[in-house]
């Protein structure tokens, strides 16, 4: 006899596994089971398939169940919950990929920095830091030597 695994067991499949028969996911979403045949067919939830087509449903496909008839609770259309739907998975892929970039810059980031090191490395020798001279320009004394003017015609003449 196999084990039962029950929604609480730890030993229980991964949460995208699915573990209730239709009837079931009705009764923990409180909804009719043709309910989730039609948001089935409009593909707001997609349940898993035994071989012989038996709807298996996860306890994700429970939590959108919930949160579909909140919604719809709330005023929302069943258009408008689809609309959201796909806006939200939208912007979970742009999150991912912001998320990735971010990596990859951080990722050439460190690895500008280690060719820098590296080329600093290799021509250290090359290099000469400048140092101004410790003499102060005020003490320093610079003889000036003045070219004598030339004289004037008058004073030739004379």
């Amino acid at each position: 006899m196999p084990i039962r695994r029950t929604p609480d067991d730890p030993r229980r499949a991964a949460r995208g596994d699915g573990l209730y028969m239709i009837s079931v996911a009705a009764a923990l979403a409180g909804m009719h089971p043709q309910t989730l045949r039609i948001y089935e067919q409009r593909r707001l939830i997609t349940p898993q398939r035994t071989p012989k087509g038996t709807r298996l449903y996860s306890d994700d496909n429970v939590h959108t169940l919930r949160r579909i008839q909140e919604l719809t609770e709330e005023g929302m259309n069943l258009a408008g919950v689809e609309r959201l739907f796909e806006v939200e998975a939208l912007l979970a892929r742009a999150q991912r990929r912001i998320a990735s970039l971010e990596r990859q810059l951080e990722q050439s980031r460190a690895d500008a920095l280690r060719e820098i090191e590296r080329v600093r490395r290799a021509h250290r020798r090359e290099l000469v830091v400048y140092q101004p001279p410790r003499q102060e320009i005020s003490r320093t004394r610079i003889p000036v030597r003045r070219p004598i003017p030339p004289q004037s015609a008058q004073d030739q003449e004379s």
